[in-house]
């Protein structure tokens, strides 16, 4: 079966796009240069796609940047630093991109009814970094009806699947998943900054870290 795999290429989707393979898919994946404060992610999805072997690999542009909303879009927000994990769960983090994950199935949705695949796989997680709104297993449902309602494809029986293998996992679980199933976390990225080394200070270094750090492994990437 063919896959559309959403590669941001940080340590979450990196996972899902090699369990897609293990699933045994023929992965078609897709990136997104919405103008991020951290752009840096898409040479890291251009080196996941490579290391897995993926069929082909799409990067969409468009800007979200006209608009901010986000400390991802506009740089006159501050990105949230050395935050306790408690208070990155108590609410939704500035970091929240409005709408970002309807964007990106909207589009991953086209892409894959467009080339025959059958299922969409993305690396939302709802337990580790939950304040995301669209990052929810009733969001998930929601979307994947949108997918049997809105396409020709579901109309006719055969609505494309999303699948979200991570999302009831925590982050340490992610690690170990994706250990077994031998992603390269060197060539992996996590930080919101946006400079060429990783921060270590953002709330996404920080949540990776600490993962890192609480299984007794070292994480490979640099960090200021």
């Amino acid at each position: 079966m063919k896959a559309v795999v959403l590669l941001s290429g940080g340590l979450d989707s990196s996972t899902v796009l090699y369990q897609a393979k293990a699933d045994g898919c023929e992965c078609l994946a897709i990136s997104f240069d919405y103008q991020q404060r951290h752009r840096r992610e898409l040479d890291s999805a251009a080196k996941i796609a490579r290391s897995a072997g993926v069929a082909e690999h799409q990067v969409v542009g468009f800007d979200l940047r006209r608009w901010g909303g986000s400390a991802l879009t506009d740089d006159r927000l501050d990105l949230p630093r050395q935050r306790s994990l408690a208070e990155m769960g108590s609410s939704i983090p500035i970091t929240y991109v409005p709408a970002r994950n309807t964007i990106f199935l909207s589009f991953a949705l086209a892409y894959a009814e467009i080339s025959g695949a059958g299922r969409v796989y993305l690396g939302v997680n709802a337990l580790d970094y939950s304040g995301y709104p669209d990052c929810r297993p009733d969001y998930m449902q929601a979307m994947q009806q949108v997918y049997r309602l809105g396409t020709k494809q579901g109309r006719s029986g055969e609505p494309v699947e999303i699948v979200a293998p991570l999302i009831d996992l925590k982050k340490t679980e992610i690690i170990q998943l994706g250990n077994r199933l031998g992603v390269p976390w060197e060539h992996t990225w996590s930080c919101y900054a946006g400079a060429e080394v990783a921060c270590g200070v953002c709330d996404s270094c920080q949540l990776r870290l600490a993962a890192f750090e609480e299984l007794g492994l070292k994480d490979p990437l640099p960090y200021a």
